[in-house]
This record gives C-alpha cells, sequence and structure tokens, in this order.
C-alpha cells in the first residue's frame, strides 16, 4: 500500500507534524506518511515502537475522517476564538489573497484579531470555512465561457452526426526545445542535495505540426522547419490521402497559418474537409494538447540528450510508437472537456 496520499493530504501531514508536540500524535501522522511512501506494516512497526493493530487502526481513521479524526479531539484551534464576523472577513480575504502556508495565515490572524493560532489549529478552521490545500489553476485571461460553451455545443452536434467513414481530428503544433526540464518526482527524503540531472546550453527546438485522431488516439506528426501554411497544406494533404473516404472535421485553434488564403482555397475543393475553429484562448478544447504534455512527460521532463540528433530522433520516435502507450492514452485523450470560467465577469 503505497501513494495513496494526495499532495495536499501530504503537505498537510508534514505540516501538522512540524508544530505537534505530543509525540504519540506525531508518530500517527509518521505511521501514515511511512505506509505511504512504501514501508510495510512490519517497517513501520520496528520504527515507531507501535503493535500493527494500533497502526492499522490510525491509518483507518485518517482514510475515513481525515486529519481531524487521525488526531482525535487534540486537533485545536488556538487560545482563542474569531468571532463570526471575525470568520466570514478572514474567509473573504482569503478567497481574495491566496496564501501559501498556514504560518502565513497564523501571522495574518495575529495581526489582525491579536489572535494567537498554531498551524494545526488554523489548518482545522480554514476546513471548516471551507477551504482545501491545493495550487490555483492557470488559466487564459481572455477566455470567453460562452463561446466555449457554444463550441462544445457544435462540437456535440458534429459527433451525433458522424457516419461510419467520417473522422474528427485535433491540430496543433508544439516546439519542444533541446534542453533539460526539471519536474517533480520522488526522491529519496534527506538525499534531495544528491539528486541532480544534466543540462545543456541548447536552444534548437523540433516544429512538430501534428493531428490526433479522436476515435482510436493514433496521430500523424510531420517535422517541419517552419510551422506555416506550407506546413499546414502538408499536413492536410496527408490526412485526405489517409482517409480517402468520410468526411474529415478538422478542429483547430485560430492561428494564422489555419486561416492562410491558399489554406482556405485549398479546402474549398474538397468539400468533405470541413475546418472547425475553437473559440480564442481555449487551449483546454484542442485534445491534442494532452499528447503534447504526455510526450513532455515521457521525454523532456528530467532527462538529459547529450546531442541534439538524440533528442531528435527519441522525439519522432515517441510519436511514430504511440501504440506502446495505448493504455495510459485511452483514460487520457477523453473528450471531458471542461468550460474555462471568464473571471473577468465574476465578482
Amino acid at each position: 500500500m503505497s501513494n495513496f496520499l494526495t499532495q495536499e493530504q501530504i503537505q498537510l501531514l508534514k505540516q501538522s507534524h512540524k508544530t505537534i508536540k505530543e509525540k504519540r500524535l506525531a508518530d500517527r501522522i509518521k505511521a501514515v506518511l511511512y505506509l505511504n511512501y512504501g514501508l510495510s506494516y512490519s517497517e513501520i512497526v520496528k520504527l515507531l515502537l507501535l503493535d500493527e493493530t494500533t497502526i492499522r487502526r490510525h491509518v483507518e481513521k485518517f482514510q475515513v475522517q481525515g486529519i481531524e479524526g487521525l488526531l482525535e479531539c487534540h486537533f485545536t484551534g488556538g487560545q482563542s476564538k474569531l468571532t463570526l464576523f471575525q470568520e466570514n472577513e478572514l474567509k473573504q480575504f482569503l478567497k481574495e489573497n491566496t496564501k501559501r502556508t498556514a504560518m502565513e495565515i497564523v501571522f495574518h490572524i495575529h495581526k489582525a484579531y491579536g489572535v494567537k493560532f498554531t498551524v494545526i489549529g488554523v489548518t482545522k478552521l480554514l476546513h471548516r470555512l471551507g477551504f482545501s490545500y491545493k495550487k490555483p489553476k492557470i488559466i487564459p485571461g481572455k477566455a470567453d465561457s460562452q463561446k466555449q460553451i457554444d463550441f462544445l455545443t457544435k462540437y456535440e452536434e458534429i459527433k451525433a452526426n458522424l457516419k461510419e467513414n467520417d473522422e474528427v481530428y485535433f491540430l496543433d503544433s508544439t516546439h519542444p526545445q533541446h534542453n533539460t526540464n526539471p519536474s517533480y518526482g520522488w526522491i529519496l527524503k534527506g538525499k534531495e542535495n544528491d539528486k541532480f540531472v544534466k543540462t545543456n546550453s541548447g536552444r534548437k527546438r523540433i516544429n512538430l505540426s501534428g493531428a490526433l485522431n479522436l476515435k482510436n488516439h493514433t496521430a500523424l506528426v510531420l517535422e517541419e522547419e517552419t510551422i506555416d501554411y506550407r506546413a499546414t497544406l502538408k499536413l492536410l494533404k496527408k490526412l485526405k490521402n489517409k482517409q480517402p473516404t468520410g468526411k474529415i472535421y478538422l478542429i483547430l485553434d485560430n492561428a494564422s497559418y489555419y486561416h492562410a488564403k491558399k489554406v482556405t482555397a485549398w479546402v474549398k475543393k474538397f468539400r468533405r474537409i470541413k475546418l472547425v475553429f475553437l473559440p480564442s484562448y481555449s487551449p483546454n478544447l484542442n485534445l491534442i494538447e494532452r499528447l503534447w504534455r504526455f510526450f513532455h512527460q515521457k521525454i523532456t521532463w528530467n532527462h538529459y540528450f547529450e546531442t541534439y540528433e538524440e533528442f531528435r530522433k527519441i522525439s519522432l520516435n515517441f510519436f511514430r510508437n504511440l501504440k506502446k502507450y495505448k493504455q495510459e492514452l485511452s483514460t487520457l485523450l477523453t473528450d471531458n472537456f471542461q468550460v474555462v470560467p471568464n473571471l473577468n465577469l465574476q465578482s
């Protein structure tokens, strides 16, 4: 039993452990964390000098009741309580100002209201007020939620009317750079300074133009010197030849080369090819964006390539051998799109 905790839960347990005063409560936290890190119950018994039944009870209580249950009634607040008015004021403040740690909120409460809380106490307060510890999502600042909803309505109509030989493709380009992209990973505690990934001064990029098939998750990815209307026409012609019958729906963003006159003129010659443009600032609705991210996870993150040619070869081979990742892609490449809210209209 390992890796059952979310990053939010791990962070909360670690913060609580730093401020807890009672050793037996600290041991409960360590038991849950040790089990998440992959230690067996017998190994945890030796480390904490607790019996296995007790450890299992603590873990089960955490899974059912969260950290409040794990620490039982000892999970208390500060030396004094906030009034209802102060709690509502704090809630509004935190909605408008995202604080990274519980300790920052401890300082804010003390400065604003003269009330002292421990990290554990303020964490309980935050849970009670409806907050949870997670990272905010980055979204385009000019996203229009209504236009996204309108597009999804049109998209569902297209899918509902697909004939046997019709296909839907998502188009986009990407430009991976020959350099190491550091990313998060599991590193043995206390050995952070021993974990290094080499990098280089490479700035060369691979220019890739791609089309992802909605139905079977295959992808046609072409390497180009430049992504322009010529590269777009080359991709469209290959898709047309690959699928000699049936309509071809191409879902794409508003890049200028997709709107080029020569591209528009070519499409008009082949009525079975339909260009379906996404709303502006809506990468969340383009399924191939997930494939690009998956590529980076597998190829560029925490990986060092000595030469550009090595980087180029491995990158292109990834797209030529997508069948290798069929099971992972089957769950990743689903069109369960999420509409990005228009933050400019929110109060």
